[in-house]
């Protein structure tokens, strides 16, 4: 018979039945370990690097410095290369009021000239006198998919104003959808795809910055700081690149151009339109480049008629570029006053498409 009491004896059994529970989960765990580094897994659910990708792509990001500084608004954006020969992709804004300043990754400066722009994109491409450098080949369709890891790269509050490296921002994505689900939501012309980020990526000076995923690959650009007016909660998302593919390869096979065709002839004074003729007057030109904003609207003209607004900048002219005043005077010195007008005019955040009828 034992001596040891019945309690003392159930407290021994369990702390042997620990003592074996233990010993079982420590060879288990050497099991596993020893598995997973013969066959090579201990990285199977590790989050994938992006160091790599994030130095690959830094040679084919552009800073972009131009127009603004006014209330308060940021004079610089984002840009990414789309051609060894100097073009460069970017979101429109009022930084591009006036031809830019595209500073490289190696801290090259240039001056640029906005060769095309497609307004339902809010897409501008830039083009630099520079040859041989690196580039974003965009491709043919959208292999992203919700959840993938991705890098939001982009000249973010103007951090980077030289030679220094574009900041870098890791997250995901979160949904795929269409902004159109949301009309007059949002302030933007744009309503097709866009991919919904995980990561708070369209900061002030991210407009027109790149994603890519953990290979370096393009696969979106970062749109405008965009705010729901009723909630306001701000949007982080990218424009697809199998949007952009074919309008950004439109304008660089010069299919679709913003640059002044001066083909067409100047037509007399009496004969051809002029700001008046429409109803406008423009702020007083006492710059060099002065963009042409509008002053005022005269009652009961064609501007009017539109809603054309004091304040509202005038972008294209039948789908030319406006660089300043003159050259908006000189394109409608080119229209028979007895010919309609198009114009796309920019209202703070927004692109507007208007047709003056004389």
């Amino acid at each position: 018979m034992s001596c040891v009491p019945k309690s003392t004896r159930h407290l021994t059994r369990s702390r042997n039945v620990q003592h074996r529970s233990s010993w079982t989960l420590i060879l288990f765990g050497c099991i596993i370990w020893s598995f997973t580094t013969c066959f090579g897994l201990t990285n199977a659910f590790a989050q994938p690097s992006m160091a790599r990708p994030s130095d690959q792509v830094q040679p084919k990001m552009v800073k972009i410095y131009g127009a603004g500084g006014l209330s308060g608004l940021e004079a610089y954006q984002s840009g990414f290369l789309v051609s060894p020969a100097g073009h460069i992709a970017t979101a429109w804004s009022y930084v591009l009021d006036v031809d830019p300043v595209v500073i490289l990754h190696d801290g090259r400066r240039f001056e640029s000239k906005i060769v095309g722009f497609e307004p339902a994109l809010e897409l501008a491409v830039l083009k630099i006198e520079a040859d041989d450098l690196p580039f974003f080949p965009i491709p043919e369709s959208n292999q992203v998919s919700w959840g993938d890891p991705v890098l939001a790269v982009s000249n973010l509050f103007g951090i980077a104003t030289g030679n220094e490296p574009a900041s870098v921002m890791q997250g995901r994505v979160a949904a795929k959808t269409k902004l159109d689900a949301r009309r007059g939501t949002f302030q933007t012309p744009y309503r097709g795809e866009v991919l919904l980020l995980d990561l708070v990526a369209n900061n002030p000076g991210a407009a027109g910055g790149a994603l890519i995923n953990p290979e370096g690959e393009f696969l979106g650009m970062l749109g405008k700081e965009l705010r729901d007016r009723k909630t306001g909660v701000w949007l982080n998302y990218a424009i697809p690149a199998n949007v952009l593919r074919q309008p950004i390869g439109d304008i660089l096979a010069g299919r679709k151009t913003t640059l002044p065709d001066d083909s067409d002839p100047v037509l007399p004074r009496e004969k051809s339109h002029s700001p008046r003729s429409l109803g406008i007057g423009l702020i007083p030109d006492v710059l060099e480049n002065t963009p042409a904003y509008i002053d005022f609207v005269d009652k009961e003209s064609a501007a009017a008629r539109v809603d054309l607004r004091p304040d509202d900048l005038i972008v294209l002219v039948n789908g030319r570029r406006v660089s300043h005043q003159r050259a908006f005077r000189d394109l409608l010195r080119r229209i028979d006053r007895r010919d309609q007008v198009a114009l796309v005019v920019q209202r703070d955040n927004e692109i507007l498409d208007l047709v003056l009828r004389p």
